[in-house]
């Protein structure tokens, strides 16, 4: 009995505790939002249609995304109008705009009912009557049968003007009773003066502010979108302040920056049925990127130019994208992000921006990993400053031999780099697992030999967030076998995926010296010429090796592009460390769930000048070349974009 009533008491004190809790979030924290959501609904407050939005800028002040005002008619239903009144407003309206709407069928089954009742009502038998009077019967379960039994020779008895006035009298009624409805967008000047001149009961005009982009499509996957209402997702916003008719960001720098570009719609106050302006609508703040809008278009301009010229070379069938990322790799700030699709239909080819897919789509990256590799390799004593090998190919118990591309003689750890020997890397592998290598031998690892690796990579920005200002980045793809080959293969890039902005931030890791900085497109928000957030370089972490170990693949990096696989990516006067990256893999090429074409994807990353970094570059390029094709060619339009974009930043 003792133990039932304090388990009692206990839940009476529990919920007396939520209670007080409540009351004082409503009360303290929470007690403007209330307090205007009283004055609103208690006073008759109304807001107008929308607000301008913040612009988007580049660095350099060029506007990426702008605001245009477009004439609106809107209606607010006043207390004193009846359903003959609003009828003939629709009409009017009709007349006024000669507007040709589509009516739907819906809408005009509902305006007939509204037009002749009677005959609405004689649809109807006198047991469903006596149903719905006896509350068996819903009225919207009566609604739905007259609408089912108007037939269209019923539909006939309408006028061409009253059908297309249907639709303005349902938007008059849509929604709730006191929202300011919108009833024509985009209306002419001639039109708009014309509505307004006639004074209807209720229907005023009011500029909607829509999104415009001066510069196309260039960046406008980045820059984002926004919703024509709140969408569902985001009906949490309604605890800020929001309603139902608001517009948000829904993807891109719109969705991620909301809270600073959103602004503020008119409010009105209700008097005496007219509707009196109490606050004009706000713009949001501006946003001010690291974006560079002028490097994007030479980029693009490049990237274009090479996919075109690439259209006719052999086994380029399955070739179809290719992305570039620009950043300063001391703060992360990134200058350029550009990825275009190029589409073919018949003859005529059209470019689509999918910048996006950068911090979303996860690619093979090949041997571009190989500077996080050789960290691994460090940090675990398999290799040390100067240990040599002789290339050639690692055989393994019931395994195929594993080879380099081509036979590269005795190499050390630097040229293990430079020439992108593979076979270093398999050996450096199985010793990290604990094996030295034999012929045939067997190697069993475990899941803590790929974690050796993950985790290290991880700190480069491999496999993880990168931090990047935009919404849904995704961490790229771990491969879910255990293996002895597949642990090779991770160590080559042939196994993980990785996103192509977690390779910028792994080669500016490597620039700055171990030290990962957050990516950020964002410089700063203003307020008209106030600036209200500035965004500062974030340091995630710093790489865990002894500096004598980084000056090691800085210097292998380095030796890459001046007499290495990268010799031809840059001008060798720029003074460039970077890497070279091909990976091969199976695709699905008509989305049907099989994997029925063998691909080469290229990938190339860099940082120049090596003594002090100005930019980091990412270039891939993936389905470069299919290796079943009819000849063995093998395009280089990854290396071409990359010197295009070199020659470009370091012309000066």
């Amino acid at each position: 009995m003792p133990k039932k009533f304090y388990f009692i008491c206990t839940i009476i004190i529990l919920i007396f505790s939520l209670f007080i809790a409540r009351t004082i979030y409503i009360a303290y924290f929470k007690h403007d939002y209330y307090l205007n959501k009283y004055i609103l609904l208690s006073e008759n407050y109304v807001y107008g249609a929308s607000s301008p939005r913040g612009r988007i800028l580049d660095i350099n002040g060029q506007v990426l995304v702008d605001n245009i005002g477009i004439n609106t008619i809107l209606y607010h239903k006043k207390s004193n109008i009846g359903v003959e009144e609003e009828i003939e407003i629709a009409k009017r309206l009709v007349e006024l705009t000669n507007y040709k709407y589509s009516y739907d069928e819906n809408v005009l089954k509902d305006y007939f009912l509204v037009l002749y009742p009677k005959i609405g009502n004689s649809l109807i038998s006198d047991y469903e009557l006596e149903l719905y009077k006896k509350r068996k019967l819903s009225k919207s379960s009566l609604l739905e049968r007259k609408k089912e039994r108007i037939t269209d020779e019923l539909l006939n008895k309408l006028t061409e003007e009253e059908k297309y006035s249907s639709y303005f009298y349902y938007l008059m009624n849509k929604g709730y009773y006191y929202d300011n409805k919108v009833l024509i967008k985009d209306v002419d000047d001639d039109a708009y003066a014309k509505i307004l001149e006639a004074n209807l009961p209720g229907v005023f005009g009011e500029l909607f502010w829509e999104r415009t982009f001066p510069f196309g499509d260039t960046l406008k996957t980045v820059l984002g979108t926004i919703s024509s209402t709140l969408p569902e997702e985001k009906k949490y916003l309604l605890n800020d302040g929001y309603t139902l008719t608001d517009r948000v960001g829904i993807s891109g720098l719109e969705e991620y920056y909301e809270e600073y570009l959103k602004g503020e719609k008119a409010l009105y106050k209700l008097e005496n049925d007219n509707l009196v302006l109490v606050n004009n609508a706000k713009k949001g703040n501006d946003l001010i990127l690291e974006i560079d809008i002028n490097m994007v278009l030479e980029i693009e301009n490049i990237i274009k130019k090479e996919m075109l010229k690439n259209r006719s070379l052999p086994n380029t069938e399955y070739y179809k994208e290719s992305f570039a990322l620009v950043s300063e790799p001391k703060t992360g700030a990134i200058k350029a992000m550009v990825g275009l699709r190029m589409i073919t239909n018949n003859k005529t080819v059209s470019f689509q921006d999918i910048s996006i897919n950068m911090i979303k789509n996860a690619y093979t990256v090949g041997s571009v990993v190989k500077g996080a590799s050789m960290t691994v390799g460090y940090q675990n004593k398999a290799i040390d400053i100067g240990t040599t090998m002789t290339d050639s190919c690692v055989k393994l118990a019931n395994i195929p031999a594993k080879c380099s591309w081509t036979k590269l003689g005795r190499i050390n750890d630097i040229q293990a780099l430079a020439l992108s020997s593979n076979y270093y890397q398999f050996v450096t592998a199985l010793k990290v697992a604990g094996y030295k290598y034999k012929y045939n031998m067997e190697a069993p690892v475990t899941i803590n030999d790929f974690n050796k690796y993950r985790d290290t990579f991880a700190k480069f920005g491999l496999g993880t967030i990168t931090g990047i200002d935009l919404p849904n980045e995704t961490t790229g793809l771990k491969g879910e076998k255990i293996a002895p080959d597949l642990l090779m293969n991770l160590a080559i890039g042939q196994y993980d995926l990785y996103t192509p902005t977690s390779l910028l931030q792994y080669i500016n890791t490597i620039a700055s010296d171990g030290n990962r900085y957050k990516l950020n497109i964002l410089n700063s928000v203003k307020n008209k010429d106030k600036i209200i957030f500035e965004n500062k370089k974030t340091l995630l972490n710093k790489i865990d090796l002894e500096d004598k170990y980084l000056k090691r693949i800085q210097a292998g990096f380095k030796e890459v592009m001046k007499s290495g696989t990268g010799y031809w990516y840059a001008n060798p006067k720029i003074n460039a460390a970077g890497k070279t990256g091909t990976s091969e893999s199976y695709i699905d090429t008509d989305y049907n769930g099989t994997l029925d074409a063998y691909v080469i994807s290229n990938t190339f990353i860099m940082y120049a000048p090596f003594d002090n970094p100005k930019y980091s570059i990412v270039v891939i390029s993936p389905n470069t070349a299919n290796l079943n094709g009819k000849s063995s060619y093998q395009s280089g339009i990854n290396r071409l974009i990359a010197r295009g974009i070199n020659d470009y930043l370091f012309s000066n």
